[in-house]
C-alpha cells in the first residue's frame, strides 16, 4: 500500500469514527426520547449547584396503590424535573405549593447545564391554587 493509500485509509476511519461518535452524542443528549404532561402540587422548586447553576423542581401526585399486606393504601409519586428557561423558572418560583400542570421533554442523558434530571420542563399548561 501506498504512502497516499494509507492516509486516505486512516483519515476514513477517523471520519467514520466522528460520525458515530457525532451521532451517539446526538441520541444521547439532545434526541427528544419522549414528550408529555404531567400534574400535581408542586412542592419545592430551586436554583442549585456548583459549576452549572440549574433549575431543579418536584412534583407530587397522590394516588391510591394495591399493596399485598393492607388491600390498599395511599401512595405519593414524585416527579422530579429540570427548568433550562429562566423566565419559565421566574414563574414557578412562584407556584409552589399550587397544583400545576407542566409540559415537559424526555432525553436519554442529563447535561451539567440543562439540569440533573432527564425530564425537561418546557412550558406551564395550568396553574390551581
Amino acid at each position: 500500500m501506498t504512502k497516499k493509500g494509507k492516509v486516505i485509509t486512516i483519515s476514513s476511519v477517523v471520519a467514520v469514527l466522528v460520525l458515530v461518535l457525532a451521532g451517539w452524542l446526538y441520541f444521547k443528549f439532545w434526541f427528544t426520547y419522549a414528550e408529555g404532561t404531567d400534574s400535581g402540587e408542586l412542592n419545592y422548586f430551586s436554583r442549585q449547584g456548583v459549576i452549572f447553576k440549574t433549575y431543579e423542581g418536584k412534583i407530587i401526585q397522590s394516588g391510591l396503590k394495591r399493596t399485598a399486606a393492607a388491600q390498599g393504601g395511599v401512595q405519593s409519586n414524585e416527579f422530579r424535573f429540570s427548568v433550562s428557561d429562566a423566565q419559565l423558572a421566574d414563574s414557578l418560583m412562584h407556584c409552589t405549593g399550587k397544583t400545576i400542570e407542566v409540559h415537559y421533554k424526555k432525553y436519554n442523558g442529563a447535561l451539567p447545564w440543562r439540569g440533573e434530571s432527564v425530564f425537561v420542563v418546557d412550558s406551564i399548561w395550568s396553574v390551581q391554587k
